[in-house]
């Protein structure tokens, strides 16, 4: 095909904010991981499929299929999806307390 660009696994766009490596990253309906490091305006590349240990809200238990998104203001996961980005689904148990939700990015939009 003369139009195949690339698989889309992992796309470049340019960063929106600083961003470190594994930061969540959301740009309209893109949401992704940070697969390095960049300042405002460098390109940036982004994986938008995978399973990814994510920082969550402590007081949460989240099960296992649970739907989880983003919170760009506590840069938490969470299961609220008012006002957040849909991240993905749960693929691992996080007790309430604890840090981290295993997730499995949604990578289609």
């Amino acid at each position: 095909m003369k139009n195949y660009v690339q698989p889309g696994n992992c796309v470049t766009i340019p960063a929106a904010a600083v961003t470190a490596s594994g930061d969540v990253v959301v740009a309209g309906s893109l949401v992704g991981i940070a697969a390095g490091s960049g300042a405002i305006g460098d390109p940036l590349d982004v994986e938008i499929g995978g399973v990814y240990d994510l920082p969550k809200v402590s007081a949460l238990a989240i099960g296992i299929g649970d739907k989880v998104y983003f919170d760009p203001l506590t840069k938490l996961v969470n299961k609220t999806s008012a006002s957040n980005s849909y991240l993905g689904v749960a693929i691992a148990a996080a007790a309430n307390p604890s840090a981290t939700a295993r997730v499995r990015l949604n990578s289609s939009f």
